[in-house]
């Protein structure tokens, strides 16, 4: 999709008569968010029988709306050539297996690099889309499954499939402690108080839910699979440490390293050496934006996180071996 021209037009049917014009108009063209409609509305792109009008006035029924705009760009990053790694592609999306260590969106300190750069190369179009057609996103340092918008209208049919909490989102986190049984945690995150570049449980903050269950138990650490229901920044990360259960590696929320007794070397070693969160994006399930046929895409466990899994299942072993 590049820039384009519309013009699109559409009859008003007799049944809408009184209703509000930017209601009608959302249903006249559900390809477009609520908001891109009633922003064409105030410039004077979206027209009633040819003629301006606000988003409140009425209609009549029978009336031609006309949408007469152009798709500006709304990504100017720069194309950069790297290597992405793709679970899945049509003409409208592509889901994505992100590693640990990219960014997903240019910032201050990281312009260039990232992965809107990726995808713009891949993709030049997408410069015609917000965000590059992301429509969620995965912290720098969280490896796994993300989906990327290709048109305008899978871009809105997924942020509302993701608003509505349609997408199902499934991760895998290695926590301190051993967890004997799964929950749910229901607590409303929002920034810190004090410290602004993290989040923190608030009882004034949004309404926050992640469902986790035990997928592998070591002798003071869990392999939890974690579904997110909603989609709060750091939301698992936050309810984990809420739950004297932080993510092992989490620079943010994890707090000091912590040593189970009588560890193997091996076991130091790897601990040690994991400077990230041990957080990956396992598994997406959405409906296709366009054809609503299921889509399903999983993304094994990075090699890093292998290697700590697997160092932790022998130490529980060892200690197991030695306790006989």
């Amino acid at each position: 999709m590049n820039q384009s021209d519309l013009p699109l037009q559409a009859i008003v049917p007799d049944s809408s008569a009184g209703r509000r014009f930017d209601a009608v108009l959302a249903e006249l063209f559900p390809d477009y968010s609520r908001s891109r409609l009633s922003a064409w509305i105030k410039s004077g792109d979206a027209l009633l029988d040819g003629h301006e009008a606000r988003p409140r006035d009425p209609v009549r029924g029978g009336e031609t709306v006309t949408l007469a705009v152009v798709l500006d760009i709304q990504t100017h990053s720069e194309p950069e050539d790297i290597s992405l790694e793709v679970l899945y592609e049509d003409e409208h999306v592509i889901v994505i297996d992100k590693p640990a260590g990219l960014v997903v969106h240019p910032g201050a300190g990281n312009p260039t690099g990232t992965l809107v750069n990726a995808l713009l190369h891949r993709d030049p179009s997408l410069n015609a889309l917000p965000r590059a057609g992301i429509v969620h996103r995965l912290d720098k340092d969280t490896s796994g499954v993300m989906v990327v918008a290709r048109t305008l209208p899978a871009h809105t049919a997924l942020v509302e499939q993701l608003s509505s909490r349609e997408v199902h989102r499934q991760y895998l986190a290695v926590v301190v402690g051993a967890l004997v049984s799964g929950g749910t945690a229901r607590f409303a995150i929002d920034r810190h108080p004090r410290d602004r570049i993290r989040m923190a449980v608030r009882e004034d903050g949004r309404d926050a839910v992640t469902h986790y269950r035990l997928r592998e138990r070591f002798r003071a650490h869990t392999l939890l699979e974690c579904r997110l229901e909603t989609g709060r920044t750091h939301q698992i990360r936050v309810h984990m440490q809420h739950l004297k259960h932080p993510i092992v590696g989490d620079p943010l929320y994890g707090g000091p390293l912590k040593l189970p007794k009588g560890a193997t070397d091996a076991l130091i070693e790897s601990l040690r050496g994991f400077k990230r969160q041990a957080l990956h994006a396992e598994t997406l399930e959405f409906a296709h934006p366009i054809t609503g046929e299921p889509v399903r895409c999983s993304a094994p466990m990075p090699a890093d996180m292998q290697a700590l899994v697997r160092t932790l299942h022998d130490d529980t072993a060892a200690a197991a071996e030695k306790a006989r």
